[in-house]
């Protein structure tokens, strides 16, 4: 148990002080000033990797999920459609396209947007279209490629918002929150190790 205790504390650190990192631009010395006020014990070499991993990295190490239709839908499409589409593909959002053969955006449609619109105010799902409850595209965060990580994660937990569409003049992929914290964990080696063999059963 206490692996798994000192485990969760690495990775609660490294988050904790990579946004540190981050939002101070890297100065040492107010770096380690912060790090003795807050009692982190890591130190800042660990993060290196993270200021070199850019939103291209973290879309790479996502086998089988090549750019494709199963990432998007149309705004004229029922919302019933889009919503099996996301379930089958095992994904928790899809950027909406105007109607059309080109790849013009129109917003993007999540999870929250089902449960509050479609769920929580009783509209039937099989009579509704997704344009009618999309995230806007001009309330529609994007970001490119060569998005650092750590601005990634900056961007997503100032604006409250879980899926990020990854444009690059067109659509290149989508990265999620639980992407960015996957980068996060896999900084962390042994104490990841340890925490995974205790999920796995491998701890009495």
């Amino acid at each position: 148990m206490q692996g798994l205790f000192r485990a969760v504390r690495s990775c609660q650190e490294m988050a904790k002080v990579a946004v540190l990192r981050h939002s101070l631009g890297g100065d040492p010395a107010k770096m380690k000033k912060l790090f003795a006020r807050l009692g982190c014990v890591t130190s800042m070499h660990q993060y290196k990797g993270l200021e070199n991993t850019t939103v291209a990295d973290v879309l790479r190490a996502k086998e089988g999920q090549q750019v494709g239709p199963w990432l998007w839908c149309r705004s004229d499409d029922i919302v019933h459609d889009a919503a099996k589409k996301m379930a089958e593909n095992n994904v928790g959002s899809l950027v909406v396209l105007k109607p059309g053969d080109k790849q013009l955006i129109a917003g993007i449609f999540t999870e929250r947007d089902y449960v509050k619109k479609i769920a929580g105010d009783g509209r039937p799902a099989k009579f509704t279209r997704v344009g009618e409850i999309m995230t806007d595209e001009n309330k529609l965060i994007t970001m490119s490629s060569d998005t650092n990580i750590l601005q990634a994660m900056q961007l997503m937990t100032e604006n409250h918002i879980r899926h990020v569409p990854v444009i690059d003049g067109r659509i290149v992929g989508m990265i999620s929150i639980v992407d960015v914290v996957r980068a996060l964990v896999d900084q962390q080696g042994q104490d990841v190790k340890r925490l995974n063999d205790f999920i796995k059963g491998n701890y009495y």
